[in-house]
């Protein structure tokens, strides 16, 4: 995807070193690899700013796995023949930032979306090497195309979940697009405007150079700092200083 000029300014008169960060991308949209995506299209654009910042990218459709629905780490000791998820999940793991695509349906996220969160949260129960759980540390965005009704309700589900499970979202963490209500021209039609929407673009922008910002920040010092948020040390019974006087 091409940046605007005002994009292409912004990282090339900047002295921030992003080198070293990775972001990964998870189109939720409905159709595999090799049909055009409207959500990949403006993923493209954040994409291209991450990019010419040194960082590494990748851009995933879970459509294309087999991802077993669940809330288990691997649903093929719960039933199932044939579970993708545990390779995707590691792929998670090697990201400092992932960001959630997704196309609306009936004013809310796709189904594919939905299956992507709950398999997000079978893995929330675990712990980083400091006890606490496993998503700290790594920053969470959203990106979200449309003709109908939803992008902000959206936007507000799926970075919901993404904080929720212990992922860090920086201000405006979210961005998207919406045509005309009903059937219509989408983000990357000809003629829709999608690409030369000022609104479209400058939320992308923000939210790309935010999740930038707060992941240099975070991989800085190392992560979120381990006081007040081990669940090993509160299992534990440690109580971080809980003014109840039956936990002292």
């Amino acid at each position: 995807m091409t940046m605007s000029g005002k994009q292409r300014e912004l990282c090339e008169t900047h002295d921030f070193d992003f080198s070293g960060l990775s972001a990964l991308y998870m189109n939720c949209t409905l159709k595999p690899t090799g049909v055009p995506s409207h959500t990949e299209a403006l993923i493209g654009v954040s994409e291209a700013i991450m990019e010419a910042n040194g960082v590494a990218t990748e851009v995933l459709r879970p459509v294309d796995f087999d991802i077993a629905p669940g809330v288990y780490p691997d649903m093929t000791e719960h039933g199932f023949d044939r579970d993708e998820w545990p390779g995707l999940f590691e792929k998670v793991m090697a990201a400092d930032i992932v960001v959630v695509g997704t196309p609306i349906w009936l004013g809310e996220e796709s189904s594919v979306c939905r299956r992507l969160i709950e398999r997000l949260y079978s893995e929330s129960g675990k712990l980083n090497e400091e006890g606490q759980y496993i998503y700290y540390g790594r920053v969470g965005g959203c990106i979200v195309t449309g003709n109908e009704d939803g992008v902000k309700h959206c936007g507000m589900t799926v970075l919901y979940a993404l904080q929720h499970l212990g992922f860090c979202i920086p201000p405006q963490a979210d961005a998207g697009w919406i045509g005309e209500v009903g059937p219509g021209p989408s983000y990357a039609d000809e003629g829709s405007g999608g690409p030369q929407n000022d609104f479209t673009q400058r939320n992308t922008t923000f939210m790309t150079w935010n999740l930038l910002h707060l992941a240099r920040l975070l991989k800085n010092a190392g992560g979120i700092p381990a006081h007040g948020n081990q669940r090993s040390a509160w299992d534990a019974g440690c109580r971080f200083d809980h003014p109840n006087p039956e936990y002292r």
